[in-house]
């Protein structure tokens, strides 16, 4: 009733036209309190001198306002359903005096908006910037009608007794619509936000909103909000609703028609009123808490484009793509398996016709016997390798009988400590691990059911590994997914923003089925494995001397582990890339820790195959490697204290496995170590000035202590932000470096790589080094700040759905696979010759 009476009054007296648009509600009631309570002391029968005026677009307005005075400014605009038109309002107050608080409200159809000036944002710790100037888009409700005059009313008031000058202007927004394809360039500031509309044409259903600014700071952040007032547009209120993102020269936001029911949206554009979000220098704390702190000047211009996202055919040939390629090695596998097959076929063909004609070879061997790698034998040099084995180390020569004991029995009562079967393999281990020229003879003296079975615990143990590892990981980024989606942080996740297209609830679908290579080669890997396995056992129970006497020991059990470890791999980073960011990067670098070791423990494994270390060592150092590295990405950052614990535990480490090495396990980590170190020393370096007795040995680990002091100095004197790939370099160079002096040793031995070996490694080089190109591309990082993270995003350069880093996925799966394949082939030429002649190195 007091309301009706108040506007029945202001129409007697001629005060401005009949409130038709006013309806009993929250609008006009907070329009009430603010005329008639907000000045002149608060009393409501007090009077107050209120002045309406008919305003008009593109007109500056100068006028002075205090508490004793109130002026209304009326405007009217024709609203067209098919058109949409922007209204932007633009204030200045022209006092400098802080305490003169001027307060706008402007009454609109459906929407109230009121700000006052000078406009207080606050930033880091609540620190009060004030902005005289302030420049706000009116909201835009839409209209059902085919045209519409609409009524808006910009209030002016004030609180102050002194007169305050400010300027009003409202003009209308060109290009408030934007249009697919067009760029438009604006300017924004935190006082003055700026947004605009985007409607879905007809046959879009995606779009890439992008907003880029040659201007690192200052910080901003650019939002997209679905059609409804208010608009949130200010620094403290825009990440209440729609998805948002900070920036700094780029940004970029996949829309979905889907998710709009209106089919448009708005695009709104912050500048935040500090620049510590986008890693930003801090500013001075100030000395008072109601200190006031000038901004500056913050203006940034920025340019809006749209553009529509890839169609669904794109992603069926991104599908298609992806499987034809990794499907071709399993395609290229099956033919070379019908060939080594072919041959398989002919060898018995030659040994049926001999059989029939009455021409019985004198030996198997005499054509070739088919081994599993296809290697051929002749009678002749089974006489010569058995003689000169006799003449040289005077070995027993042992029955076939004894040697290839039943493979059929069982391996259930064989425990992994019950190594040493032969009863003098106690006494004479020293003796023999002494020689200065050590053959694989001497280090393959177990039985073979026992090592089997040792190494088969490599690949149970990964396995285990796998399935508690990984079931938690998928819970875990499900869960930040879901946040993604609910709360439209952009922040929370570092995508290439350019480059990343949803399906589903998935934000980067490319980057998760680019990983696809690592499960697909990894179970290939694993096929080609146990093909071999087969083959081997098959030799083993039909006694083949091959599979006996000679060649590298085959163990499988490594092989299957490094296979389960790259379909891990795979999995894992499929888990990071849903939302890549620091807190769990170390899903996507773990199994590549385990894929390094491992590889590097079957290197060793092939000429030791008696004191490689068990499973259980092997993984629980790798679950160390992997505990420093959580601590490393957590607490290494700039932390002095940690890079000197961590660079001395890897020196000591270093130090305690070229030991280990050396000596091949001959010495114990006791008391007495530093009494026996002191007493070899002066012995053997200083009294009778001799070298070291194992000098190839002796070689590798002076490089390698070299490699890895090195490391350790530049990761205490550098302290890299990325701990983690800092970890994973550590272990690739030890890895090379042990690859590479196997190569030379094994031709400095008089061995040979075979034309599959070498054509593994030569092709697995080249990938290699296209692989390291796309991955040092760096499309992301999350060592910056997300808005830092986002200027490094480039737009898909491969069937317009992969990038770069989905190239890397592509061809670092192809190259682990290359590698894999050269440990499993790269001995196939000692299949053929005598343990007791193959070296030690």
């Amino acid at each position: 009733m007091l309301l009706r009476n108040y506007w029945k009054s202001r129409h007697k007296n001629g005060r401005g036209p009949a409130p038709c648009w006013i309806r009993p509600g929250l609008a006009a009631v907070l329009w009430f309190c603010v005329t008639q309570l907000g000045s002149g002391g608060g009393a409501v029968g007090e009077t107050k001198s209120v002045v309406q005026k008919d305003a008009e677009f593109d007109v500056t307005y100068n006028d002075t306002v205090t508490s004793e005075n109130q002026t209304i400014y009326a405007f009217n605009h024709t609203v067209s359903r098919n058109k949409t038109e922007g209204v932007r309002l633009s204030v200045d107050v022209l006092s400098q005096d802080l305490d003169s608080t001027i307060l706008f409200v402007v009454r609109q159809k459906q929407a109230v908006l009121s700000f006052q000036v000078p406009l207080i944002l606050r930033g880091l710790y609540q620190r009060k910037y004030p902005y005289n100037h302030v420049g706000r888009t009116l909201c835009q409700p839409p209209t059902r009608a085919a045209s519409e005059t609409q009524y808006f009313f910009v209030d002016v008031s004030t609180l102050s007794s002194q007169g305050t000058n400010y300027q009003l202007r409202v003009s209308r927004v060109e290009s408030f619509t934007l249009q697919t394809d067009k760029k438009f360039s604006f300017t924004a500031s935190p006082s003055q936000p700026q947004y605009f509309k985007y409607v879905f044409p007809d046959g879009v259903d995606t779009v890439i909103v992008k907003v880029n600014s040659d201007m690192t700071f200052p910080c901003s952040v650019m939002s997209i909000q679905d059609i409804q007032c208010p608009v949130y547009d200010l620094d403290n209120n825009v990440a209440f609703i729609g998805m948002y993102q900070t920036m700094t020269k780029k940004g970029a936001i996949t829309v979905q028609r889907k998710d709009f029911p209106s089919n448009s949206f708005y695009v709104v554009v912050v500048v935040k009123t500090e620049d510590e979000a986008c890693g930003g220098p801090l500013r001075f704390y100030p000395l008072r808490p109601d200190e006031l702190i000038d901004a500056g000047n913050r203006s940034k211009v920025l340019d809006v484009v749209v553009t529509p996202a890839i169609n669904s055919k794109v992603y069926v040939m991104g599908m298609l793509f992806c499987l034809g390629i990794f499907f071709s090695f399993y395609l290229l596998t099956f033919l070379m398996a019908c060939v080594e097959n072919k041959r398989y076929g002919l060898v018995l063909l030659v040994l049926c016709t001999h059989v029939f004609t009455g021409k019985t070879p004198a030996s198997p061997y005499e054509y070739g016997s088919f081994a599993d790698n296809g290697s051929t034998l002749s009678s002749e040099a089974i006489t010569d390798s058995a003689t000169s084995t006799d003449n040289n180390y005077g070995y027993m020569e042992r029955s076939l009988d004894s040697v290839g004991r039943s493979r059929q029995e069982s391996l259930s009562s064989v425990e992994e400590d019950d190594y040493d079967t032969l009863d003098d393999i106690n006494s004479d281990k020293n003796i023999v691990r002494t020689k200065k020229f050590l053959c694989v003879a001497d280090l393959a003296r177990k039985d073979k059911r026992v090592l089997s079975k040792k190494y088969q615990i490599y690949f149970w143990n990964i396995a285990t590994i796998a399935v508690f590892y990984a079931l938690p990981v998928i819970q875990l980024v499900i869960t930040y997914q879901t946040v993604v989606n609910v709360t439209g942080n952009q922040d929370i996740c570092y995508y290439n923003f350019l480059c990343a297209h949803p399906l589903g609830a998935l934000s980067a679908f490319n980057n998760i089925l680019s990983n696809l290579g690592y499960v697909m080669l990894g179970l290939l890997f694993l096929l080609i494995v146990l093909k071999r396995d087969i083959v081997h056992n098959r030799a083993l129970v039909r006694n083949d001397l091959n599979a006996l006497e000679c060649g590298i020991p085959k163990h499988f059990g490594l092989f299957y582990a490094m296979g389960t470890a790259l379909m891990m791999e795979g999995l894992l980073s499929a888990c990071y890339h849903v939302c890549p960011n620091y807190t769990n990067f170390q899903f996507d670098t773990s199994f590549m820790y385990m894929i390094a070791g491992l590889c590097m423990l079957k290197l060793y494994q092939k000429r030791h195959p008696d004191i490689n270390a068990s499973a259980y060592t092997a993984y629980a150092c790798l679950a160390a490697v992997i505990f420093f590295s959580v601590l490393g990405v957590v607490f290494g950052k700039g932390n002095t204290v940690f890079w000197i614990i961590f660079s001395v535990i890897h020196i000591l480490a270093t130090l305690l496995l070229s030991t280990q090495l050396y000596y091949m396990g001959r010495w114990r980590l006791d008391s007495g170590v530093l009494r026996r170190m002191v007493y070899i020393i002066y012995t053997d370096s200083i009294r009778q000035c001799s070298g070291p007795m194992y000098i190839d040995r002796m070689v590798l680990l002076v490089m390698g202590n070299i490699v890895n002091w090195s490391l350790a100095a530049y990761g205490l004197i550098e302290r890299p932000n990325d701990f983690a790939s800092y970890l994973l370099a550590i272990a690739i160079c030890n890895l090379l470096l042990y690859f590479a002096f196997y190569i030379i040793m094994k031709l400095r031995s008089g061995e040979r790589i075979q034309c599959l070996a070498l054509v593994c490694i030569l092709f697995t080089a080249v990938i290699w080094g296209f692989a390291l190109y796309f991955f040092f591309q760096g499309l992301s990082t999350w060592q910056k700040t997300p808005a830092e993270s986002r200027e490094h995003n480039r737009d898909c350069i491969l069937l317009s759905f992969f990038d770069d880093h989905d190239i890397w996925h592509f061809l670092s799966s192809i190259a682990m696979f290359g590698s894999f394949l050269v440990l499993l082939t790269m001995d196939d030429d000692l299949d053929t010759v005598q343990r007791d002649k193959i070296y030690v190195f």
